[in-house]
């Protein structure tokens, strides 16, 4: 896979998987009684409904032509907390989303398992594992950096539910500054961690990453 493929490649698996970690918020909102999402036309896969122009656009692509890593996200997934039966909710709707992103990095590696049973060694089946590996690592590391416990990230909404209410409150309003944590950070820390849940999901490494 030559670079710029590469790349290419990689933007659209982070747009989509996005796409698909928003969803499952509005989804699972959704299923616990809270309409809010579907009535904006956010139940939706189409990615126009979840495009944000600086997290599926300017941050992706910047990264990825600059420093060749890679951090996103879309529009966050309202959800009013009156429609919903408590903490506990609120708790479901913020893990859909990562839960999401595993679930397709599991999903993925054991259809690619279970292909080269019946593939083998053919040559244009191998041809398609750097690909295969990128959508298992860039949805590893989506859910990696979701889970950061800083707004307006989903960890920020799990912290709120162990904190005390008053701690919450604050950590909810660190506002841009939040942001700016959580890009440092995912940048520094989720990388090594993606990569060893990598090596667990596929196998311990029968799928190697791209380059």
């Amino acid at each position: 896979m030559d670079n710029i493929t590469e790349k290419l490649f990689l933007y659209v698996v982070i747009t989509l998987s996005a796409v698909v970690h928003e969803y499952s918020h509005a989804f699972i909102g959704n299923e616990l009684g809270d309409d809010t999402a579907k009535r904006i036309g956010r139940l939706s896969l189409n990615p126009l409904r979840h495009i944000d122009p600086i997290g599926t656009v300017l941050v992706p692509l910047l990264l990825l032509f600059t420093s060749g890593t890679f951090i996103g996200w879309a529009k966050p997934v309202p959800y009013n907390p009156m429609n919903l039966k408590g903490r506990k909710d609120e708790l479901k709707i913020a893990l859909a989303g990562p839960a999401s992103n595993l679930a397709i990095s599991v999903l993925v590696s054991g259809l690619f398992y279970l292909a080269t049973l019946f593939l083998g060694g053919s040559a244009n089946f191998i041809t398609i594992g750097p690909f295969v590996a990128l959508i298992i690592y860039v949805n590893i590391s989506l859910a990696l950096f979701n889970l950061l416990p800083v707004p307006p990230l989903d960890g920020s909404k799990i912290l709120s539910f162990i904190l005390p209410h008053n701690l919450a409150r604050r950590v909810e309003g660190m506002g841009f500054l939040g942001l700016i944590i959580a890009l440092w950070v995912g940048m520094m820390v989720v990388p090594p961690i993606a990569s060893v849940l990598f090596y667990i999901i596929t196998g311990f490494g029968h799928l190697p990453l791209a380059g």
